[in-house]
């Protein structure tokens, strides 16, 4: 998604990240108080218990989303729905059917008066709860879910009455009926796609329209539809352009007006509220209802917004069946929740935020599967044209960016989520994922074998055409994303069916951008002032893309791809060092000079891929974790533990409060070992979680385990999640509290960077389940290795049921008093050739003895970056445990 990029945060994703440097108007004033509460919950009779995590402190401040596949909300967790958002400034909130939006939001009224704000926010599995004020004897509590394959969002409203009672209910909708592209500020803009609504209210339902063509060339003519209805028939109902609830009184949002510092402020509140946006087009209307409930009874109402882009009829059909039987409906969902719960489950007995931290990532990756149909495949080379279709994709579904503002098709949030789903045991959303791009690039890049980078749900691809320079690592990571699917699932049709275009990818990469110097040339995660138009993590990443690429090519009997495609990759690899190294740092380069090819040190993340990437294995190769060779790469990583480089460090001046223990986007000079004279000082102290997460794995591929070194910054991202959230109980945010940024939840809900994010998920899972455990699959030829270390202070560490081709295995590592010891079992439906059980031990102790099963083994000991790996051949069947004596 291109965070890292230097341009306007108002216009695109791939150009955000400059602006993030701005936009710390506000000092983050230390984390909320108050910790989540935890529990385990059943929200309607007959559901499944659900674990949940509540709070209470700044609701009104703190976003929310809830999910399907098909639909969403987003809002905030009072139960309102101010303007939120900046890609359509203003209409990111509210009601959403990919591509359209269906509603600014809706509200509710009981015996005449306005819900109140909810006091408390509870977050289950696949659902969100909130408790409402009680008024003359009636509690209330609000449920919202989303159920999968539908076009619907439901709300139910649960009433409990202290005696007998007749309630008059009244829900107020307003819709928004336009698509998530085109935004605000690119040709077209909003301003003019956007057409007026009309709205009815057609005695059981409202039902909301948009017709007509845009006056835009190459738009099409549009009947789009909402409908919203309840499980009530309505005494009465009326429509209008009025209908926001309590928000009628707030002020419509601007995105080119500013914030007004004037403005009276809610009690408490640090920004200014607005309800709709000047884009906006939208009407209303009222459903009003009489509900008996006897003493002591609950009795539900239960709501439903649904969507079509073809006309009301769709609509109406889906909220009718959506109505028939939302309890069972939300009793299917929180039963998938909890299947994919069981997978992975980890044991980590001496850090179990983390552990409670990965089961909300399995609901959080959940939360961002999406999908969208029939899409018109349309070029916009960023936002500045709007031509005829190129085609037409029938079906998409991937794992969206993020939320509120990036809930669609990216390559580079796929490439690196890829790791953390495949460790969770979520193949198949991964692999729809890969589809998705395949196809779309196909399309849109005439069959070049380019990817696209951004992929709004419509169809529109904002970057990443034949003729748009740059997003060069996308296309590099795409083999590896496929190898790595493949080599977890063991699925040969799905490396057959990519493996093509996989080899496309390299081809296009290197022919187009393959550089007069042999590094490929273009933009990559990073776009700031003063670098060389060759950088490293285009230059790392293509150099694992060429050996991913080979691995595939030798299950597959492509004995010329894996020549030229190994031949190039060795020719770069024993070039790296020399070209990329820094020792006066010691770093690698973020660029090089165009004119001479002198490394440029300009300490930005991408300087941690070398040690980031794993190689794989092979042939008669040996690949190492990272590709660092010889250079000094314990020194590198701590020069990046440093406060020059993130961590609570000393704050500017005029911001106060503690800041995330992660690691900054661009570190600042000062804690080198010496100067260079080609270095620049861009220092930019924001912490996204994906550099968190490239730091985190950066440690743990060389072994440095310890609470100070990957520990720190596993923690750091884990500590938004719990037990004081970011915003979103168990969601992992985009960025976090950072001396330039701030803290989200002190920003205006116009400029908050995003709520749940995917990739910030590969720095706690992979450095779990990949390098600690040592979870090593290549199911595809049969092969399972599995080679943990354990953490330093950690006495052991395990998993069951992770899962690996068709089937899943359990392991439990332990380490202490010179022993080491890794326990694998593997159920019936995992079919091996060949496994490997082994453990890292470090270098320095001697070896006494290695036995399997209680049996001394023969064993091979690798020298590796993390240590000597002791590993010998295990039966694959029924339970293995290998213990390695040492000296001490």
């Amino acid at each position: 998604m291109g965070t890292n990029d230097s341009h306007d945060y108002a216009i695109s994703r791939r150009r955000l990240m400059q602006g993030a440097t701005t936009m710390g108007l506000i000092g983050a004033t230390g984390l909320a108080s108050g910790d989540t509460k935890r529990s385990n919950t059943q929200v309607v009779e007959g559901a499944p218990e659900s674990p949940t995590l509540s709070i209470t402190e700044r609701l009104e401040d703190r976003r929310y989303v809830t999910s399907g596949t098909r639909a969403y909300i987003a809002g905030i967790q009072t139960g309102r729905f101010p303007a939120m958002g900046w890609h359509i400034g203003g209409e990111m909130e509210g009601v959403w059917s990919p591509p359209l939006k269906l509603l600014d939001g809706i509200w509710f009224e009981v015996n005449g008066e306005s819900v109140g704000p909810a006091t408390e926010f509870t977050r289950g599995y696949g659902f969100v709860k909130m408790d409402l004020p009680t008024s003359s004897g009636i509690s209330l509590e609000r449920t919202e879910f989303v159920p999968d394959d539908e076009r619907v969002a439901l709300i139910g409203l649960h009433f409990t009455a202290e005696e007998n009672t007749t309630i008059e209910i009244a829900a107020e909708a307003h819709s928004e009926l336009t698509t998530a592209y085109p935004w605000s500020d690119t040709d077209p803009s909003q301003t003019e796609f956007n057409l007026e609504d009309e709205g009815e209210f057609d005695g059981e339902r409202l039902v909301f329209r948009s017709g007509g063509t845009p006056p835009i060339e190459n738009a099409g003519q549009r009947d789009w539809a909402a409908a919203v209805g309840a499980t009530l028939e309505p005494v009465g109902g009326e429509a209008g352009e009025d209908f926001r609830g309590p928000q009628d009184e707030w002020e419509t949002y601007d995105p080119n007006a500013g914030e007004d510092e004037d403005a009276e402020l809610a009690d408490g509140s640090k920004f200014e509220r607005h309800d709709n946006s000047v884009f906006g087009r939208g009407t209303g209307g009222r459903l009003e209802y009489e509900l008996e409930v006897s003493a002591g009874e609950t009795q539900t109402i239960w709501f439903a917004v649904a969507g079509s882009e073809s006309g009301a009829d769709p609509a109406i059909e889906a909220c009718e069946a959506a109505l028939s039987d939302p309890e069972e409906a939300l009793s299917v969902k929180i039963e998938e929740r909890l299947e994919r719960y069981e997978r992975t489950r980890l044991n980590l007995p001496g850090n179990r935020r983390l552990e409670e931290a990965i089961d909300w990532t399995k609901q959080n990756l959940s939360d961002l599967v999406q999908e969208s149909r029939d899409l018109q495949i349309r070029v916009t080379n960023a936002g500045e044209n709007y031509p005829e279709p190129s085609g037409t994709v029938d079906r998409a579904r991937f794992v969206g960016a993020g939320y509120p503002d990036f809930p669609w098709l990216f390559a580079v949030d796929g490439e690196y989520t890829t790791f953390a789903s495949v460790a969770l045991g979520q193949f198949e959303p991964i692999k729809e994922h890969m589809r998705a791009l395949y196809e779309i690039s196909e399309v849109a890049n005439e069959g070049s074998g380019k990817v696209v980078h951004e992929v709004i749900t419509d169809g529109s691809v904002y970057y990443g055409a034949n003729d748009d320079p740059g997003n060069t690592d996308e296309t590099a990571k795409f083999p590896s994303a496929v190898a790595t699917i493949w080599r977890w699932s063991g699925d040969d049709a799905f490396r057959d069916e990519l493996y093509d275009f996989a080899r496309r990818n390299m081809e296009y990469l290197l022919a187009e951008f393959g550089g007069d110097e042999g590094w490929p040339v273009g933009e990559g995660n990073v776009e700031r002032e003063g670098m060389g138009e060759r950088v490293i993590d285009n230059a790392v990443y293509t150099i694992r893309g060429l050996y991913d690429l080979a691995d595939m090519a030798v299950s597959k009997g492509d004995d010329e791809t894996v020549a030229w495609a190994t031949e190039r990759a060795d020719e770069m690899l024993d070039e790296f060092n020399q070209t990329w190294w820094v020792p006066e740092a010691p770093s690698y380069a973020d660029s090089l000079d165009d004119e001479d090819d002198t490394p440029l040190y300009h300490r930005h993340w991408i300087g941690l891929t070398p040690f980031e990437i794993q190689l794989p294995e092979f042939g008669d190769d040996d690949r190492e974790l990272g590709i660092t060779g010889d250079v000094d790469a314990d020194s590198a990583l701590s020069l990046r533990e440093t406060e020059c480089f993130g961590g609570i460090g000393s704050p500017e001046d005029d911001l106060e409060g503690e800041w995330n223990i992660g690691l900054y986007h661009t570190g600042a000079p000062g804690c080198e070992r010496e100067e260079y004279d080609y270095s620049e000082d861009h220092t930019e102290r924001n912490i996204y979680t994906l550099n968190t997460a490239i730091m985190a794995i950066s440690e743990g591929n060389y072994g440095r385990l310890g609470n100070d070194k990957q520990g720190r910054f596993i923690d750091a991202n884990a500590s938004l999640q719990l037990p004081e959230p970011d915003e979103i109980p168990g969601a992992m945010p985009e960025v976090v509290p950072s001396p330039e940024y701030g803290r989200s939840i002190n920003q205006p809900f116009t400029d908050r960077l995003m709520a749940l994010q995917a990739w910030g998920s590969y720095g706690t899972v992979w450095p779990v389940v990949g390098q600690q455990l040592g979870v090593r699959p290549d199911m595809g030829r049969g092969r399972l290795e599995i080679t943990p270390q354990v953490p330093p202070k950690e006495s052991q560490i395990g998993a069951e049921n992770v899962r690996v081709g068709d089937g899943s295995i359990d392991v439990q590592a332990q380490a202490g008093d010179g022993t080491y010891s890794t326990t694998v079992c593997a159920d019936a439906d995992v079919s091996l050739k060949h496994l490997i059980v082994g453990h890292t031990i470090p270098e320095d102790i001697e070896i006494v003895s290695v036995a399997l099963d209680g049996e001394d083994a023969d064993c091979e000991v690798r020298k590796t970056n993390r240590g000597w790996e002791v590993v010998t051949e295990a039966d694959p069947d029924g339970e293995r445990t290998l213990v390695v004596e040492t000296s001490r």
